[in-house]
């Protein structure tokens, strides 16, 4: 019997250069963390994001040489927020980020649901 709730749009908000360094294997141990996390969310039946997903291409396409630069601070960290008043809620993973603390912020200042553990999001399948 299909489920009577509602599929969720969930921003996936964890670290992304915390604690890393800049140290591009780092960086990519968070994003798989939060891609993988993402992947779950979607087998229980939630349409999950990522500001990576959208901002790591526009900032590409706006030429930054490097994380940090000018081009990169323009887009990534605003292109998070403006997605988060298009999800019903936030998940927040892993450790220390003022980044994914602002995502949470963000969402809860705009009435959004806001998960801290995965195992209190609704399985829809």
């Amino acid at each position: 019997m299909p489920s009577t709730q509602k599929s969720l749009m969930i921003l996936v908000a964890g670290p992304y250069r915390s604690g890393t360094n800049d140290d591009p294997e780092l960086i990519h141990a968070n994003v798989k963390a939060m891609t993988d996390t993402a992947l779950a969310l979607y087998r229980i039946g939630h349409l999950p994001v990522l500001g990576e997903w959208f901002a790591l291409p526009l900032i590409e396409a706006a030429g930054s040489k490097q994380i940090g630069d000018d081009a990169f601070n323009e887009i990534f960290h605003p292109v998070a927020i403006q997605l988060i008043s298009h999800c019903d809620a936030v998940l927040r993973i892993g450790g220390p980020s003022a980044g994914a603390d602002e995502m949470v912020n963000t969402g809860k200042a705009h009435n959004k649901t806001i998960f801290y553990n995965f195992d209190d999001i609704p399985k829809l399948k």
